[in-house]
């Protein structure tokens, strides 16, 4: 008989080349399995709630796998974590539903964008946030986010490569919350396209700093033709904060 178990996992995404694995580096996903296998003494396949591109970070990233052994799940958690590296970690271990599948059971995601406004770097903040030397202008930034919120066509802010078979998507909140030196910008929504949330990011500073005005913002979020969106922010700003799904499902 096998069980179906969930873990929670909390990552510094500096030193990989994103959750997946890929031919081209290491990976957080490799490190896991291989760790998983060390453990178990067989082999397993983790299921991600998504992907993360390289350098970027995640407090609540989502992965379920399923295995013959029967552990208590105290070793999924303090067991597992003596065997990974310092920047990867199990936070919770739980088993779940047969049926329960992280990726497509998953009802919401909630990322973080982070900005650090200071003329002087940050020696402490590099690995977290993307440092901008000059005052942004909020009010400015705050209109745009307001219009992110609701279905729109993101096609104007999906990286290249994106595989997804429709641009539409849907925007629970956008948030500003200030904590000085630091701006984050909290994205929620039902899916996210490749590279979309750090475009946005970036489209939200272009903003600010007036190079992107609010009547061509609009456009993009039309998903009009020959939009330009700004540019793609940095990796290392961004982070999964945490994954929702629908406890009666996944229990």
């Amino acid at each position: 008989m096998t069980s179906n178990i969930r873990l929670l996992i909390e990552y510094d995404g500096t030193n990989y080349v994103g959750w997946q694995v890929q031919a081209n580096g290491l990976s957080v996903q490799q490190i896991l399995e291989e760790k998983l296998w060390e453990l178990l003494g067989e082999p397993v396949r983790l299921i991600s709630s998504g992907r993360t591109d390289a350098g970027v970070h995640a407090r609540g990233m989502v992965a379920n796998f399923r295995t013959s052994r029967s552990l208590p799940m105290r070793a999924y958690r303090e067991g597992l974590n003596r065997l990974l590296p310092v920047d990867i970690a199990v936070r919770e271990a739980h088993i779940v539903h047969e049926d329960f599948h992280s990726r497509f059971d998953a009802r919401g995601k909630w990322y973080r964008y982070t900005l650090y406004l200071s003329p002087v770097r940050s020696p402490l903040a590099r690995r977290f946030s993307w440092h901008l030397r000059s005052e942004l202008d909020t009010g400015r930034m705050r209109c745009a986010a307001g219009k992110f919120v609701g279905q729109h066509d993101f096609r104007a802010f999906r990286g290249a490569g994106c595989g997804a078979r429709t641009t539409v998507r849907e925007i629970y909140s956008v948030d500003l919350l200030e904590e000085p030196p630091f701006l984050h910008i909290d994205v929620k929504g039902e899916g996210f396209l490749r590279n979309m949330v750090r475009m946005m990011a970036g489209t939200l500073v272009a903003v600010a700093r007036e190079k992107v005005s609010l009547a061509e913002f609009d456009r993009l979020l039309r998903g009009a033709h020959g939009g330009k969106a700004g540019p793609t922010a940095p990796a290392h700003g961004l982070c999964l904060m945490e994954v929702w799904y629908d406890e009666r499902q996944s229990s």
